[in-house]
């Protein structure tokens, strides 16, 4: 686990220090102790149950959040920063989105991407979905329970779960050629996460 902290505090460094904070090596510090603390308790382990989810990574994420809110920051600037520490993992994933949106099957692609995720999601209970309909060109779904969010809430932070929430954003944002993607709601700020995932061809 000493090196998974380690690996999270080298993220934690490089987004701090885009921020301009004086004191950057207590700051890592203070980090490395928190996540090694939530590494450590019982909730970590009641929490880390669910396959289809990283936990480790959720619970790293959290704990920059924490720190970060401690020293003063509003929630867009804890947003900005976290997405800072890891941009390097970002650009990785969004040149391979951007090479599957140049192929035809494009929307096929991300259709069956979202009905294995749903089929993970639902056989480990990470995430509730009070419907989720395939039709031509369409997928829809509506959730109302999702342990990403239920994570974040458990810390008073309920809101940064955005980081998150955003995650499929960014990825259909890349994805212009074949594929558009509506996000009604997300459980971050209101009751349900309500999305559509639309074939261009059928659907503009």
């Amino acid at each position: 686990m000493d090196k998974v902290i380690e690996r999270y505090a080298r993220a934690y460094r490089r987004g701090i220090e885009t921020r301009g904070f004086e004191d950057i090596d207590g700051m890592v510090a203070a980090y490395r102790e928190r996540l090694r603390q939530m590494y450590a308790s019982e909730t970590y382990s009641e929490h880390n149950a669910y396959p289809s989810m990283s936990v480790e990574y959720v619970y790293a994420v959290i704990a920059m959040c924490l720190e970060l809110k401690e020293r003063g920051l509003m929630d867009e600037q804890v947003i900005e920063t976290v997405n800072a520490e890891f941009a390097a993992r970002r650009r990785f994933f969004d040149v391979l989105v951007r090479a599957i949106d140049l192929l035809p099957n494009c929307y096929r692609i991300t259709e069956r991407w979202n009905v294995v995720d749903h089929a993970k999601r639902v056989a480990d209970g990470s995430i509730t979905y009070d419907s989720f309909e395939v039709s031509d060109g369409r997928v829809e779904y509506r959730i109302s329970r999702c342990m990403y969010v239920e994570m974040f809430e458990h810390y008073g932070i309920r809101g940064l779960c955005k980081i998150f929430c955003m995650t499929d954003e960014r990825a259909y944002a890349a994805l212009t050629r074949h594929v558009r993607f509506v996000r009604h709601s997300d459980l971050s700020d209101g009751e349900s996460c309500h999305d559509e995932v639309l074939d261009r061809r059928l659907h503009g």
